[in-house]
């Protein structure tokens, strides 16, 4: 199973940031790590960002809407990302599902419009603070799982990230003892197969070797640490082949 390490630049970049895509893909083409490489900026940048990866790593976009056209302004398609140079987008995130309300059934649709495309999805699912201290965070995960994933998912068109909510931007990690029950209840409801499970949440240099070595974790979805080339980098420069 080849890992996948996507960035999520979220709400961040300038067309000075370009030059952080360029220094990624220079870089991912001179030392060739054992993995997927993605970068996801915002969407101004998508069709730039392409420009500037020219195939050595792949570039996503962070959110789609589930049509294909109409009167959804501010909107944007998956087509439209595909049409801009996109080759992934990630769903679900939990900042999508805090702040702006997204529902498991939207980002089925969401996913289902993303695999329409030919995109793949990566489908976010995580359990918040108070369901982790509430012992339910398994069930949560399940049942994100369950109506968030529509049928039809492979793993050539999906992967799946865990994100515990609690850890995103604060610096706080699950155990790797957490992350690895985590991971292989996620391949459970999966009912098994090779669909990649990424890790994120406060992925950093000093800690990703070590998560990115948990059984069934076969990838991370990085956030601040991925505007940084140096810092990217020094991420996915720990992974090694899983089988």
């Amino acid at each position: 199973m080849r890992p996948l390490i996507a960035g999520n630049w979220k709400m961040n970049g300038l067309s000075s940031a370009l030059a952080e895509i360029e220094a990624v893909a220079r870089i991912a083409s001179e030392t060739k790590p054992p993995a997927d490489i993605l970068i996801c900026p915002p969407a101004t940048l998508i069709a730039r960002a392409a420009a500037a990866a020219r195939g050595r790593i792949a570039i996503g976009g962070q959110d789609c809407h589930a049509e294909k056209s109409g009167a959804f302004t501010g909107d944007i398609s998956a087509e439209m990302l595909k049409d801009a140079g996109a080759s992934a987008v990630i769903l679900g995130h939990s900042e999508r599902r805090q702040y702006h309300g997204e529902t498991d059934a939207e980002v089925a649709a969401k996913t289902n419009a993303a695999w329409r495309a030919g995109l793949a999805a990566i489908v976010c699912v995580g359990e918040t603070e108070a369901q982790r201290d509430e012992g339910d965070a398994l069930n949560i995960v399940a049942g994100q799982i369950a109506a968030s994933l529509p049928k039809g998912a492979t793993p050539a068109n999906t992967a799946l990230a865990y994100e515990p909510v609690w850890a995103i931007g604060t610096g706080r990690t699950p155990t790797l003892a957490e992350i690895a029950q985590m991971h292989a209840h996620i391949r459970k409801c999966l009912g098994g197969g090779a669909i990649r499970i990424l890790y994120g949440g406060s992925v950093k240099p000093a800690n990703a070797a070590e998560i990115l070595a948990v059984a069934e974790v076969a990838g991370a979805l990085v956030g601040g640490a991925s505007l940084n080339a140096k810092d990217f980098h020094a991420i996915f420069s720990t992974v090694h082949a899983k089988a």
